[in-house]
C-alpha cells in the first residue's frame, strides 16, 4: 500500500456501487489516476466542492497493489471554477479542457508540461475569460502531443508558405498551398497563422489581457479543434457546446 499527497485536478466523477463516486484525476506526480470517493453522494462534508470538474486540488489517496482504482481520503482545494458565477460559455470552455485532457493523456502518464498548460489556462477561465484561454489550450495541446503541423510550408510540394494564407484538411495531416489543397480544403487565413505564431511565442496570461471576443480567432479556434478531435479519434462534444 501506497500513500500519496500531490496537486491534481479533477476532471469528472461518476457513480459507483451505492453512495460512492468514482473521480478522474489528472495528478501532477502520476499522471491521470482513477479514484473511488467513499460515500460521497451520502455526505458532502468530506469532499464538498471539491468534486467538481477542474478543480484544483492537493489530493491524498492510497494506491493498493492489483486494484485499479485507489482509495481518495482527501481532496484540499487549491482553486475552484464555482468561485465565481459560472456563465454558459466558461462552463463548456471548462468541459472542453477536461475533455480533451480525459481522451488525450493515457492512465498513469505524466506531463508536467500539460499539467503547467492546464493550470494557466484555468487561472484565466475562473476569472472570466473565455476566448483567449481555450484558442491557447487547443493549440498548445497539439503542439504538446505533437499534433502541430508546421504552418509554414505546404506538405505536398514543401513550397513556403510563410507570411500567406494556408489551407486545411479536416482529414488530412500538414497544410498545403491552394494548389496541392484539394477538395474540401478550407482556407486559413495569414491572420490566423500569425495570431497561432503569437500564441506559441507568448504566454496565456499575457495575451488574455487584450481584447478577445468571441470572434477573434475563431477560425484558428476551429482549426486547432479539427486537429484535436482528428487525433483523438473522437467529436469532442463540448467544442460544439462552446460553439
Amino acid at each position: 500500500m501506497t500513500e500519496h499527497v500531490g496537486e491534481a485536478i479533477v476532471l469528472r466523477t461518476w457513480p459507483f456501487q451505492e453512495a460512492d463516486l468514482v473521480v478522474s484525476l489528472f495528478t501532477r506526480e502520476q499522471g491521470r489516476v482513477k479514484g473511488v470517493a467513499r460515500h460521497a453522494l451520502k455526505s458532502r462534508r468530506r469532499f464538498g466542492g471539491a468534486l467538481e470538474p477542474m478543480t484544483h486540488v492537493r489530493a491524498s489517496y492510497v494506491e493498493r497493489p492489483r486494484q485499479e482504482l485507489v482509495r481518495l481520503d482527501g481532496l484540499e482545494i487549491l482553486s475552484s471554477p464555482m468561485a465565481r458565477p459560472v456563465d454558459y460559455a466558461r462552463t463548456a470552455a471548462l468541459q472542453m479542457v477536461a475533455e480533451v485532457l480525459e481522451e488525450a493523456l493515457p492512465e498513469g502518464a505524466v506531463d508536467d508540461a500539460v499539467f503547467r498548460l492546464t493550470l494557466a489556462v484555468l487561472d484565466e477561465l475562473q476569472v472570466g475569460r473565455v476566448w483567449m484561454p481555450i484558442t491557447y489550450f487547443a493549440l498548445w495541446m497539439n503542439r504538446l502531443m505533437g499534433w502541430m503541423p508546421e504552418l509554414g510550408r505546404c506538405s505536398v510540394c514543401g513550397l513556403d508558405l510563410r507570411g500567406g494564407t494556408v489551407w486545411t484538411s479536416a482529414v488530412n495531416d500538414g497544410v498545403t498551398c491552394e494548389d496541392d489543397g484539394g477538395a474540401g480544403s478550407e482556407a486559413l487565413s495569414a491572420e490566423s497563422v500569425a495570431t497561432a505564431g503569437r500564441i506559441f511565442r507568448g504566454t496565456v496570461k499575457g495575451l488574455a489581457e487584450e481584447e478577445w471576443p468571441r470572434a477573434r480567432a475563431a477560425q484558428l479556434r476551429r482549426f486547432a479543434i479539427e486537429v484535436l478531435e482528428r487525433h483523438l479519434e473522437v467529436r469532442l462534444r463540448s467544442a460544439r457546446a462552446l460553439g
